[in-house]
């Protein structure tokens, strides 16, 4: 499983030659943000889930921060944070808002149509645009935390299982060729 992964992730090497990566050198290239074992892959996979669900460009340098402070794998991280993705999020932050809802309970927020813009001026449609994002921001807000708190375990846990599936398949074939 390493190889396979590793075939697709860039060496250390390559990234610390480049000039724009060398000032982060002392903490950028620490060897356990780099190593790739099912301990450093499966918290990778889990930062880069609950860091993919972070609205904006915020996404990659949040799952960069979890890799520094949790000394998991950092390319895999980067990696699965591009499960949201402009084909993908729409459905993702729907079933947040729908699991926000679901949690704070009857009449806690309706999802309704974003206003239009119309003839009362550019001043108004952002003043109604502000008002239909609030209204949504409290379960989105929550949806979006409790998504994250269920696809990060998730993820840790069946990447934890395909690995050992893995090994214990390499393990029986192994045998099974001595034999």
């Amino acid at each position: 499983m390493r190889r396979l992964l590793k075939r697709y992730l860039p060496d250390h090497e390559s990234l610390a030659a480049n000039r724009w990566l060398a000032p982060f050198g002392s903490t950028l290239f620490h060897p356990r943000l780099w190593h790739l074992n099912r301990h450093s892959a499966a918290g990778a996979i889990a930062a880069g889930l609950f860091c993919g669900l972070i609205p904006g460009p915020f996404q990659m340098p949040a799952a960069a921060l979890c890799c520094l402070a949790l000394r998991v794998n950092l390319p895999l991280a980067l990696i699965t944070t591009l499960y949201t993705n402009p084909f993908t999020i729409v459905p993702i932050y729907l079933l947040a808002f729908t699991l926000g809802e679901w949690i704070l309970g009857p009449g806690a927020g309706q999802f309704t149509a974003p206003p239009e813009m119309g003839s009362a001026g550019l001043a108004a449609w952002l003043e109604a645009l502000l008002a239909w994002t609030t209204d949504l921001g409290r379960p989105l807000f929550l949806g979006l935390i409790a998504l994250a708190g269920i696809l990060a375990p998730s993820g840790y846990l069946l990447t934890r299982l395909a690995w050992r599936y893995y090994l214990i398949r390499q393990w029986h074939q192994r045998r099974a060729r001595r034999a």
